[in-house]
């Protein structure tokens, strides 16, 4: 029988007598291996990037949706002011929740000067990375307690207050990233924006929220936000989407209990919707869980096809060297030696199938990684062995057939081939 050391070398000779056939057979391997590894890693890239961005926004956020509407006499639909009674009772449970705050939006053009948020476009270099321009910033209506809410500090001039809100004050505080875009170095504070038509005076502008220039990081601190009473003058829809922070997490169960109590008092039972951020972080981790899965499929069938595709030259291998097994097994080798001569053959084209497909895998997570979230993301060991060992079991998985009709040649009949 022939040592497991030489059987080695004997598969590595019969693979390297054949290369072009060899590489031809591993295409479906690497290909298979390739797309599972960048899947893998788009998708632990997308996890990080978001986990940055939940992190940069502040945790324990509660959100409220309230749909209860009424209708004039023509049967016209009216959305109620329900903000204003949910701030009042956000205040009386002060021990749980930190703020509250809509969260509603006005569709406007803004304009300082020469600036116009219709004419903002970014600039992209070869690679994919935003290097200048901008894009429009998003115009928010919130409250006092919009940055508490939303996890900003003001690092120049003022926030909102209450009074801008009950007086109807004309103002705005600026994210970071909207702040450069109209102002580029200058203080906006005092300076005054026109936002359709209507002069709205800049108060303040909020510290940015991550510390990286990625285009996503950026999106982040590009907005405005105005006092949500501003909807009066600026055509914005009454605002039905609140969002509240409890204040910590042990908080935020019984937050919600009290909220949820609260609104079906208020708009009645099926008109309001109470979940906090773990939860959506959760719906969302679920539907990125089944994405992956049909990906992972697609991916498992081009290694179903690369392990067919092992099978078959395995089968062709049999048949070419069927004098040499009726030979070795004349002179006494053992069916278990046959066996394992060939699996060696199959797991051993697998597996550089396997190592070729990690390399180009590696590549491709690193490129995937930088031109979709504009971070770097490697392979992790674990996924990069599990990889190199599912490449090597799919060789053996689909070489045992082959390798086990081998084996069952009878030598006389083996002998007898040309």
């Amino acid at each position: 029988a022939v040592k497991s050391g030489q059987e080695v070398k004997v598969a590595g000779r019969s693979i390297g007598g054949k290369k072009g056939r060899a590489v031809l057979t591993m295409l479906g391997i690497i290909s298979g291996m390739a797309a599972v590894m960048t899947i893998v890693s788009a998708m632990n890239g997308y996890t990080q990037k978001t986990m940055e961005q939940y992190a940069a926004m502040g945790s324990n956020q509660i959100t409220i949706s309230i749909w209860n509407y009424t209708y004039d006499e023509e049967g016209n639909m009216i959305a109620q002011d329900y903000f204003t009674p949910l701030y009042d009772y956000c205040n009386t449970i002060k021990d749980l929740v930190m703020g509250v705050t809509p969260t509603g939006y006005v569709n406007a053009t803004v304009i300082y000067g020469t600036k116009n948020s219709n004419n903002m476009q970014p600039q992209w270099d070869e690679e994919g990375n935003m290097i200048g321009g901008s894009w429009a910033p998003s115009l928010y209506l919130g409250s006092d307690q919009y940055s508490i809410c939303n996890n900003l500090t003001v690092a120049r001039g003022r926030d909102l207050t209450s009074l801008d809100s009950q007086r109807y004050n004309q103002v705005c505080v600026m994210g970071a990233q909207a702040a450069k875009a109209f102002f580029d170095s200058a203080d906006p504070v005092g300076k005054t924006l026109q936002v359709n038509g209507q002069s709205f005076l800049v108060v303040g502008v909020y510290a940015p929220r991550m510390s990286d220039e990625s285009t996503s990081g950026n999106q982040m601190d590009n907005f405005i936000v105005f006092p949500y009473t501003a909807n009066r003058v600026l055509g914005g829809e009454t605002p039905t989407e609140f969002m509240a922070r409890g204040r910590d997490s042990e908080s935020l169960a019984e937050a919600c209990t009290r909220i949820r109590g609260y609104l079906k008092g208020l708009v009645g039972e099926g008109n309001s919707n109470v979940y906090t951020d773990e939860e959506w972080q959760q719906q969302q981790n679920a539907q990125m869980g089944m994405i992956s899965l049909v990906l992972g499929g697609i991916a498992a069938i081009s290694l179903l096809v690369g392990g067919i595709g092992i099978m078959n030259i395995m089968l062709v291998t049999v048949t070419e060297r069927t004098r040499e097994i009726g030979i070795r097994r004349a002179i006494g080798a053992e069916r278990s030696s046959i066996i394992t001569q060939f699996l060696i053959e199959a797991a051993m084209l697998c597996g550089i199938g396997g190592i070729v497909g990690i390399g180009f895998g590696t590549i491709g997570s690193l490129v995937l990684a930088r031109a979709m979230f504009q971070i770097t993301v490697y392979p992790s060991p674990w996924i990069t062995a599990c990889a190199f060992g599912l490449s090597v079991l799919l060789g053996v998985i689909f070489g045992l057939y082959p390798a086990v009709k081998a084996a069952t040649l009878q030598p006389v009949e083996a002998l007898r081939a040309e």
